[in-house]
């Protein structure tokens, strides 16, 4: 889902010298001249079906407006820092991935797009998360991200496992044996890439605290043993033996691929996931399921902001970067995009067709049974902790119990910090 790190300076000063002259808000040409070249900063890794639709669809708009031309850049394993590098030095790309952070983190940098003609099918279930009080939004909104915990049913099958049944942690636990006595492993997750493990953490604390105790986390007041509840239950599995051997090397691509080659049974992500692993066995008999709560609670479903593009308010070829989404946004091609991110489409004109998720869907999300959480991280902790939720989650895979004291610590620690710096 997610890449967040936090750059060094020397690191940063490097990566402006290597993006000068790239943005397309400092390029040549204007609206109405031969050569408007727009940077479009998609978020998408080289080989993801969303980047392929992108360029599919992109060509032919170029053709059809022969005096744009459409910079689509791929991903770096460090987008979110060099976003934040390139916003502080003016650099600002034409369009961006906003990774969820349309409205708390970007808006400032984004033209409103609410008076736009494909706005008036804006999906009223992204208001929260992308909406300010003035009903003002910064995106177009690819897609209406709705997640759970993907699994492989023909190895749940396999294991005797009804993930009908996986209402709580204790369930997904006793789930999660019978997997592993079948010789598959339980939890596909990767070391490597950065955003997996926290992941785990994002997916796991929505159950971990009640109301009252999110209320006190926005309000500044980190709660750790809540937190520690958390990394105790990744710790569990760590000591059961139910992630992948291979953890620290494996990349988001090795998780796929072991999610749709049956040797592994759940994963912890974004179902674009999904589309991924179809890549290496389209044949494969993919599903996912609410979260389970901590004992007692009800599970659940998280959702919000995903794949979502924005248009920099100091663009000089505005026109036709608003132009450029509005093609994007007709329906079918809006329906195009939002299937490769393998979601529910961000506009309401658009039908969804979600491939092999659509009976997941059809009876897990369309009955609203389960309530819709927002990202942890994105409400309730402070601009800067996602990689802090990284590292914690990460040192505990690796290292197991001994570090879930630490991790929570860290966390508490950071969040501090970093809610006393945006206040």
């Amino acid at each position: 889902m997610k890449s967040r790190f936090v750059i060094a300076v020397a690191s940063a000063s490097a990566l402006l010298v290597a993006l000068a002259g790239c943005s397309g808000s400092g390029g040549s040409g204007s609206e109405s001249g031969a050569s408007a070249k727009i940077e479009f900063q998609t978020g998408q890794s080289v080989d993801s079906p969303l980047l392929t639709q992108l360029k599919a669809l992109t060509k032919t708009f170029e053709a059809d407006h022969p005096g744009v031309a459409i910079d689509l850049r791929p991903s770096t394993s460090t987008y979110e820092s060099d976003m934040k590098v390139r916003l502080a030095s003016g650099n600002i790309p034409d369009i961006w991935w906003t990774h969820g952070w349309s409205l708390l983190r970007y808006s400032k940098f984004l033209t409103p797009l609410q008076n736009e003609a494909w706005a008036k099918n804006f999906n009223p279930a992204l208001a929260p998360a992308m909406k300010n009080a003035s009903g003002q939004f910064f995106a177009f909104p690819v897609d209406t991200d709705v997640a759970g915990i993907i699994y492989n049913a023909d190895v749940l099958k396999a294991a005797g496992v009804d993930p009908t049944t996986i209402t709580t942690w204790d369930a997904f636990d006793a789930a999660a044996q019978k997997v592993a006595a079948n010789g598959v492993v339980p939890i596909t997750a990767s070391g490597k890439d950065n955003g997996p493990a926290g992941n785990l953490a994002d997916w796991i604390a929505p159950g971990a605290y009640t109301k009252a105790q999110l209320a006190k986390l926005k309000s500044g007041t980190f709660l750790d043993p809540q937190y520690k509840t958390v990394l105790d239950l990744i710790a569990k599995w760590k000591k059961a033996g139910y992630f992948n051997p291979d953890y620290v090397s494996a990349t988001s691509d090795d998780m796929a691929r072991s999610l749709a080659t049956g040797k592994a049974a759940f994963i912890f992500s974004q179902n674009s996931t999904v589309n991924n692993a179809l890549r290496y066995n389209p044949k494969a008999n993919l599903a996912y399921m609410p979260v389970p709560s901590m004992e007692g609670g009800k599970p659940y479903l998280i959702g919000g902001e995903m794949n979502a593009f924005g248009i920099s308010k100091t663009t000089k070829h505005m026109k036709d970067a608003k132009a450029y989404i509005a093609f994007l946004a007709e329906p079918s091609n809006a329906q195009v995009l939002a299937k490769a991110a393998g979601s529910i489409p961000g506009l309401t004109n658009v039908k969804p067709d979600l491939g092999v998720l659509q009976t997941s869907y059809d009876t897990v999300v369309k009955p609203h049974t389960f309530p819709l959480v927002p990202y942890f991280d994105r409400v309730y902790l402070p601009n800067g902790m996602w990689n802090t939720m990284v590292t914690t989650a990460d040192s505990v895979v690796t290292g197991g119990q001994a570090n879930v004291d630490s991790g929570v610590a860290t966390m508490s620690k950071d969040f501090t910090r970093l809610y006393g710096q945006a206040k």
